[in-house]
């Protein structure tokens, strides 16, 4: 105790020391003028940084594993009405929100969920062979269903199907957020802007899309029964027959894209920048 009371004795006499020194050591006066800082400034810090290296073959996404399954409790849909359709699309959205933020996090990533809205407007580039069923716009972070092209769709399912259809939709669309959010999407309009070619921008198209498909397979597997036969269903419907599409890849490749994020234990089996031709025609 003597030892502590010595200890402590000899702190305070060097704080009262320091004290002592500080208050007697002599102050310049301080200039009229005052300190001229712009010679502080360094002109240097106007520069905008150099943007961030994405690449989108090796990207740090892939290394991360699969998210974990969450709990989802959509609303029932009642595929006729548009408020239903708007709440069924916004617990998706918050569902999927759930699902993504740890491998956010994982990237360090903190993004603003998207915000979900539904159309009753019909898109005038829709043909008769294709019908755009939902879009993400990145710059405005929305994700809109266009609903006469869904329910001319959804007029064909059986009721037991119809969630997981349109939960995959969901997923699909999520995941061209969770593109943006990484900074693979901005560098894939960048190769398709500067493509070459007709060919080359619908490879990186198709990839781009297809990577989307396999990560509407991990929100089938991070949102529903794993047990059950959402993938089955959801293939039949959009990933069967002649359904080929040159801008989102044959049918056969988007059912194997899906597969791959319901199966593969890390996002590196939605990889689809870094596979070879055949997988992504």
């Amino acid at each position: 105790m003597a030892g502590a009371f010595t200890a402590a004795s000899v702190a305070l006499v060097a704080l009262v020391a320091s004290v002592v020194v500080v208050a007697n050591t002599p102050r310049e006066d301080p200039s009229a003028g005052g300190t001229d800082v712009s010679t502080l400034y360094d002109n240097g810090l106007y520069a905008r940084p150099n943007p961030a290296e994405v690449d989108i073959v090796e990207h740090p996404l892939y290394g991360v594993a699969m998210p974990e399954a969450v709990d989802c409790d959509l609303p029932a849909l009642e595929s006729g009405s548009d408020d239903s359709w708007e709440s069924f699309a916004n617990g998706a959205g918050d569902c999927l929100t759930k699902l993504w933020t740890p491998v956010m996090d994982e990237l360090g990533l903190v993004p603003e969920p998207p915000r979900m809205t539904v159309t009753t407007d019909p898109l005038e580039t829709d043909s008769e062979d294709s019908f755009t069923l939902a879009y993400y716009e990145s710059d405005r972070g929305l994700i809109t269903v266009v609903l006469p092209n869904v329910r001319e769709i959804d007029a064909r399912l059986p009721d037991t199907h119809r969630e997981d259809v349109w939960l995959a939709l969901m997923g699909h669309e999520y995941a061209h957020h969770v593109q943006d959010a990484t900074g693979i999407l901005n560098v894939a309009h960048d190769l398709r802007r500067t493509a070459g070619s007709e060919a080359a921008e619908l490879d990186t198209l198709r990839r781009t899309e297809l990577q989307a498909e396999c990560m509407a397979g991990v929100a089938l597997r991070g949102l529903t029964d794993p047990d059950g036969n959402s993938l089955d269903v959801v293939n039949l419907h959009f990933n069967s027959g002649s359904g080929d599409l040159e801008t989102h890849g044959s049918a056969a490749n988007r059912s194997q894209w899906l597969e791959s994020g319901w199966s593969e234990e890390t996002l590196d089996g939605c990889n689809t920048y870094g596979a070879a031709e055949g997988e992504v025609a």
